[in-house]
């Protein structure tokens, strides 16, 4: 089974993810609604891949990235950016953030599985 964090700080579209990725039964989806939230639940557990939302009040997706990657058993977990902010200048930001890529929101929640999949290792 693969596990898949999913964060961001929209209700609705945490449950649209986490409805779409359950559809495929090789993947385990756990959803958190800000980045304090993702990094206390990663401190004891690591997902295959983190699905990570740019724009969240508090703690941003950057910022999120930066202190997730603080802990060493998350340093190789690929990390994918789900933003609405798709023009190349920045795709090319948040890449240089050391993201493993970007996906364009809105989403089809029929192929998003299928689209994280390329990211895994």
């Amino acid at each position: 089974m693969t596990a898949i964090l999913y964060v961001d700080d929209d209700p609705d579209i945490r449950e649209i993810v986490d409805m779409a990725l359950g559809l495929d039964g090789e993947l385990s989806v756990q959803t958190c609604g800000s980045g304090a939230e993702a990094i206390a639940v990663t401190a004891d557990w690591t997902p295959d891949l983190i699905l990570l939302d740019f724009m969240m009040p508090v703690l941003d997706g950057p910022a999120t990235l930066a202190a997730l990657r603080l802990n060493p058993a998350l340093a190789d977990v690929p990390v994918v950016y789900i933003t609405a902010r798709t023009a190349e200048r920045d795709i090319n930001a948040l890449m240089a953030t050391g993201a493993a890529g970007v996906l364009a929101k809105p989403f089809n929640p029929l192929t998003l599985a299928s689209e994280c999949r390329q990211f895994l290792p």
